[in-house]
């Protein structure tokens, strides 16, 4: 019976290895967040299509993406590494062309027809003005994705019937298919929904402070991703008729999240943590439901190996397609990575605040993240959003000193903390930073030893958050500043370890000092030990 045995395990092996590669539909919506769907949780919402497409295959909660914005996002995505390996960690940069992106080997080792439509994929420099800049662009040709992809538009969400009909056009019939199809929803500003939910009854998230402008935006939001779930449908319905489904992997997600505080442009979870949905019948199961962490630069080889190919070394992603197949996730990451730089078409000036340029880097956990600011000193401002009814209500909140202490602390402290540490097992809304408090040590270090190694071997450009000199990183690990320290002694007049609210207010303006104390009185006992006054700088007063 053994030879018989052999012989079968190699039939099937054989036959395994001669399977048609999929056909790939990767669809990605634009500042999504994660849990704004139906299925995620958020009971108001009406995204029939979504919730029936992760129910006929997985949806994974812990999707987060290389970068809380458009352009670093997607290039992670497409080259399987960091913005910071690729060289796009500025806003307005093309994809060099030594970088090369998943489709491209699909086209050229299984014979891939590839193509993108719909939004701008963003990586043929998101943006050419001036004309200093036009001109380096045409000089040094560096617009490369026409002679990267088979078939690229980016006319628009809008005119996705007519390019997808386009595309299968001129698809030769005996060839599989990658294409990528980007949707403008969600992004600001939301004007696409009918009928969005009712402001008074969706539920506020805990990142996000509960006044009416909140509440506006969110119904706007939401409806802006009910439509997406409209047209989602009908890119698969014109895919189905004009392909088939079957032996087709489909994959939504987010391009990053929201544009809302604590949101897109910024390192928190909901600037990075994205839907992401998958189906394959025959290989995914239905009604699948992960929680294992997951990067964007795990979407490249996840496809690359889906397609029968090697994933190239030189890509840091790591494939979770044994989780998509229900086996054994032997790799399961233990930590994933996003950074942040430049936005938009922002230089720099006296006036840039943080949604324009901001350096930072984070590393995540399953329990814990840290936050390294290299540039604590521009001032938060929310990306995009800074002129809608939210932060509009949130700034009078702050002015009239009647914003909650942990908003207070988390969006108006001035210069921020360098470092950010949160127990995402209790703080999930990520409002309190624990970083320098004891008992903390160990988690510290596991994640600054990460991100260390991570920024070494991405030849990341910041300082790196570990000291070489090992008695300056223990202090740095026990004291988060330590000439706040020294302040912190100066104000501590009866030497007892506390601030009381006469010691804190010292040559302070009386009313400014109250709003502060409360800031730093983190557990409301009446006094700020040291752990609090340094954990972050106390704010500049609010502009009166």
């Amino acid at each position: 019976m053994r030879p018989a045995i052999l012989l079968l395990s190699f039939f099937c092996i054989l036959q395994s290895s001669f399977a048609a590669p999929p056909n790939i539909l990767f669809v990605l919506s634009d500042d999504h967040s994660y849990p704004f769907i139906h299925c995620y949780g958020r009971e108001e919402m009406k995204t029939p299509n979504l919730d029936r497409f992760a129910a006929e295959g997985i949806m994974c909660r812990r999707m987060f993406t290389g970068a809380p914005q458009c352009v670093p996002s997607r290039a992670t995505i497409m080259t399987g590494r960091s913005a910071v390996a690729c060289r796009m960690t500025r806003f307005s940069s093309p994809l060099p062309r030594d970088e090369i992106t998943f489709p491209e080997i699909l086209k050229k080792d299984a014979g891939y027809f590839v193509g993108c439509c719909g939004r701008t994929y963003h990586l043929d420099g998101s943006g050419r003005s001036p004309e200093a800049s036009s001109q380096v662009f045409e000089e040094h040709h560096l617009v490369t994705f026409k002679d990267r992809f088979d078939y690229v538009d980016a006319s628009g969400q809008e005119s996705l019937p007519t390019k997808i009909n386009e595309f299968f056009d001129q698809k030769p019939k005996d060839k599989p298919y990658f294409l990528w199809v980007g949707f403008s929803d969600p992004h600001h500003a939301w004007n696409t929904g009918k009928n969005p939910p009712d402001p008074a009854k969706l539920k506020v998230p805990g990142f996000l402070p509960d006044l009416p402008g909140v509440r506006n935006d969110l119904s706007a939001y939401e409806g802006e991703i009910e439509h997406c779930d409209g047209d989602f449908q009908r890119v698969l319905d014109l895919v189905k008729q004009r392909a088939g489904l079957e032996n087709t992997l489909i994959i939504f997600m987010g391009d990053n999240g929201m544009a809302f505080p604590s949101g897109k442009g910024s390192l928190h979870d909901p600037g990075l943590n994205v839907p992401l949905l998958a189906w394959w019948p025959g290989v995914i199961k239905p009604g699948g439901d992960s929680s294992a962490l997951i990067s964007g630069e795990d979407i490249a080889p996840t496809c690359l190996e889906a397609a029968g190919l090697p994933v190239p070394e030189r890509m840091s992603g790591i494939s979770f397609l044994p989780l998509l197949k229900g086996a054994k996730f032997e790799k399961e990451r233990q930590h994933i990575f996003a950074e942040r730089g430049p936005h938009g078409s922002a230089t720099f000036n006296e006036g840039t605040t943080a949604s324009g340029v901001d350096y930072s880097r984070c590393v995540r956990s399953s329990r814990y993240k840290l936050i390294y600011n290299v540039t604590p000193n521009l001032r938060y401002t929310p990306v995009d959003s800074g002129g809608d009814p939210s932060w509009k209500d949130i700034t009078k909140a702050h002015e009239d000193k009647t914003l909650a202490t942990e908003f207070e602390t988390l969006w108006f402290t001035s210069p921020r903390p360098v470092y950010e540490l949160y127990d995402l097992q209790e703080d999930p809304a990520e409002l309190h930073n624990l970083y320098g408090q004891k008992g903390l040590e160990a988690a510290t270090l596991e994640l600054k030893t990460a991100l260390q190694k991570k920024m070494i071997l991405d030849y990341d450009y910041l300082p790196l958050p570990i000291a070489g000199d090992a008695k300056a990183k223990g202090k740095a690990q026990s004291k988060n500043n330590p000439n706040r320290a020294e302040q912190f002694k100066r104000l501590d007049t009866d030497h007892d370890g506390k601030l009381t609210k006469e010691e804190f207010s010292a040559k302070r303006d009386p009313a400014d000092a109250a709003a502060w104390f409360k800031a730093r009185d983190v557990d409301a006992s009446g006094t700020i030990d040291q752990t609090e006054y340094t954990a972050g700088t106390v704010p500049n007063p609010p502009k009166k």
